[in-house]
């Protein structure tokens, strides 16, 4: 509930003030120009990498790879979770991303050109959701404290990675990958703690 309301207040804020043309939507286009005028090999091709691996297509390949990790760890309520948070996350960023029509970043010479809206970032939510709930999944399971520290410090790398990604290639300005990050969290939280009580409920009744 904790994640909930705060993510959401997060977002709710990002929101507000990119819709109101705030300061931010200001240092927006100053680090996306910024990171147009300086991207550079071998970076720039990193960055396509870690956006390609993070497509739909990709996100694809990996929610498929973890499925089948989690069936065969018997981890069935954990796949229910994946089922619905990953992909609806993906849903509901597309739902949001036609409510509030943000243009992405425009340059002279882009990087990569695309058609879509821009806020959320559409890549980040996808890996915020996708990582975060392996994150919850080996936090839980896993007891070693150096495991779980691991654990979350490379999931929380790899959402990263995929934010700055998506800024260094000019398809989002910042407001986009943070305002996605702060969606997919409340998501997460949403479908984690219902799952949760699913599996408490099912568990009483066969006490």
């Amino acid at each position: 509930m904790v994640l909930l309301l705060a993510s959401g207040y997060v977002f709710h804020e990002l929101a507000e003030a990119v819709m109101g043309q705030e300061a931010i939507t200001l240092l927006d286009v100053q680090v996306a120009h910024w990171f147009n005028m300086h991207a550079a090999e071998p970076l720039t091709s990193l960055m396509l990498g870690v956006s390609a691996v993070h497509s739909v297509a990709g996100m694809v390949l990996l929610f498929c790879l973890l499925a089948v990790w989690l069936w065969r760890q018997r981890a069935y309520y954990w796949l229910l979770a994946l089922v619905f948070s990953v992909p609806g996350g993906m849903v509901l960023n597309v739902a949001l991303k036609h409510v509030f029509q943000r243009a992405r970043p425009a340059f002279e010479d882009p990087l990569v050109t695309l058609a879509t809206y821009s806020f959320p970032s559409g890549h980040t939510t996808a890996a915020t959701c996708f990582y975060g709930l392996l994150a919850s999944y080996l936090v839980i399971v896993r007891p070693a404290w150096n495991v779980r520290v691991a654990t979350v410090a490379l999931c929380l790398a790899m959402i990263l990675l995929v934010a700055f990604s998506r800024v260094y290639l000019g398809a989002h300005y910042v407001s986009d990958v943070l305002a996605a990050m702060a969606e997919s969290v409340a998501w997460l939280a949403v479908c984690i703690t219902a799952i949760s009580t699913l599996r408490r409920r099912r568990e009483l009744k066969t006490v």
